[in-house]
């Protein structure tokens, strides 16, 4: 929430932004995720964000302040704020990541103790935290071991699917891989598992991006969250039906963009008009069918994110 003052002046030198309480726990649930993911970047950055906004309680502040200290201690060369989308520090931030979860010795009994974390904790952060260092292990069986785990576990979360097949593609595997993701059979090439946002088709930064243009409006705070929201999001879709849509149908991307909309303030303030949100995104008659399918499949993808926290 933006608030203006009288004097149009800013207290502390923050800006001018509120953040509600279902925003900042989003954003503490982020920040946890990024430093459980070793997402260094990425965390440095969100939190210079919440230090500039007004309103929270001072040791929130404090705990902010001293945490980014302490990250720019220690990983001070990731590019800051400034050049954080070039090639190069994207560069940088993956050899820091890999140096962060490279081990110093490889034996066998810590291969098999990642190989072990990563196909049978309970918990799904930890999971995905041993796939992430299962793509810097040198050792042959991990490429054997995921793609035989893939193929005779069908029922797996499909944030981890996804997980698993970028630590196949960054350790060089190729070829096609046939998974069950969200009910249906995803045939999907290894090599061409998107590793960021931005190698994802042009279709699906179109609609993040004409979400972003929106939310904005409403409040400056939103548009951060949408893209956080966006990239989880399509962990889960990934592959399937409706991941197609938004690639061989142009409509698909106004009915996308105006759900994630909608996921967003459900998730952000608890509500939504819907017919406000239509309206935004020029969602006819003729296209609420197609808006009510996409609106279905994220909230599928919405329960599943939950189970995931749980």
């Amino acid at each position: 929430m933006t608030i203006t003052t009288t004097d149009g002046r800013n207290n502390d030198n923050k800006d001018n932004i509120y953040l509600f309480p279902n925003m900042l726990d989003q954003y503490q649930i982020q920040l946890t995720r990024m430093l459980e993911a070793e997402q260094y970047k990425e965390a440095k950055e969100l939190l210079r964000f919440l230090i500039q906004c007004q309103g929270e309680d001072e040791r929130n502040y404090d705990e902010w302040n001293s945490l980014l200290s302490w990250l720019d201690m220690a990983f001070p060369d990731d590019g800051g704020m400034e050049g954080g989308g070039s090639e190069d520090s994207g560069k940088d931030e993956e050899h820091m990541r890999g140096e962060a979860l490279r081990p110093a010795e490889q034996d066998e009994a810590y291969v098999n103790q990642v190989l072990y974390i990563m196909q049978n904790h309970p918990m799904i952060d930890q999971q995905l935290l041993a796939i992430e260092r299962a793509v810097y292990i040198d050792s042959p069986v991990v490429d054997a071991t995921i793609l035989e785990w893939l193929r005779q576990q069908p029922m797996l979360h499909p944030a981890v699917q996804f997980k698993a097949l970028q630590c196949l593609r960054r350790r060089g595997v190729t070829g096609m891989i046939e998974l069950e993701r969200l009910g249906e059979t995803a045939q999907l090439l290894i090599e061409e598992t998107p590793l960021s946002l931005e190698d994802f088709p042009p279709a699906v930064i179109r609609i993040i991006e004409r979400t972003e243009s929106v939310v904005e409006v409403e409040d400056p705070t939103l548009p951060h969250f949408a893209r956080e929201l966006w990239k989880e999001s399509l962990q889960f879709l990934y592959g399937t039906a409706p991941y197609q849509w938004m690639l061989q149908d142009e409509d698909m991307i106004e009915c996308f963009a105006a759900a994630l909309h909608l996921s967003v303030l459900l998730t952000v303030y608890g509500g939504a008009n819907d017919d406000d949100i239509r309206e935004a995104y020029g969602i006819t008659e003729s296209l609420r069918f197609k808006y009510e399918q996409v609106g279905k499949a994220l909230r599928q993808v919405a329960v599943l994110g939950e189970t995931e926290e749980d």
